[in-house]
């Protein structure tokens, strides 16, 4: 199914999008597309992921400029967030499975319940970053602070700017089924 080479090819996309140039021209080292007869999985999807938090955390390092002394400090901290934030985005990523899986399929009460989900890991990764100002604010001034959560959000938006731009309308489930006929 075609969607799900869009969905892989998305989070490649974006993973190459967050790296840097000479990164670019080189081939990817990991390739993440479901076959089109093979259900798309999490697992398919991890080896971009990983990437993609590596990559995030490269972004971080370069822009956020930090003494050895806050360094020191806040990088823990900061493993400790993306290490909660991966459980979450565990989350999303298996509705991006579910949703690449399920599209054709859906009716009003699984869509219902699909974006229900979908925004409850919004509302989780909001929270996270809530719970994390203050810890990080102990070890960042207050403007080291608000600007790691700056480019922590930015980054997040590019990320699901691509992931959503990429993934069909709902609504539009009925012409790909027709379509697929």
């Amino acid at each position: 199914m075609q969607i799900k080479l869009i969905a892989a090819a998305l989070l490649a996309a974006t993973t190459l999008t967050f790296a840097p140039v000479s990164a670019q021209t080189a081939a990817p080292t990991t390739t993440a597309a479901a076959s089109a007869d093979a259900p798309l999985t999490a697992a398919d999807l991890e080896g971009l992921r990983t990437e993609l938090r590596s990559t995030r955390k490269q972004m971080v390092a370069e822009t956020l400029v930090l003494t050895d002394a806050e360094a020191t400090k806040f990088w823990p901290i900061y493993d400790k967030y993306v290490a909660e934030l991966t459980v979450i985005n565990d989350e999303k990523y298996a509705l991006i499975a579910e949703y690449v899986n399920t599209f054709g399929k859906y009716d009003d009460k699984g869509a219902t319940s699909f974006i229900t989900r979908w925004l409850a890991v919004d509302v989780k990764v909001t929270s996270l970053r809530a719970k994390y100002v203050p810890i990080v604010g102990k070890v960042l001034p207050g403007v080291k602070t608000a600007t790691f959560f700056q480019i922590d959000r930015r980054l997040q938006m590019l990320i699901d700017l691509k992931l959503a731009s990429g993934l069909p309308i709902l609504q539009l489930q009925s012409q790909a089924a027709a379509l697929a006929k």
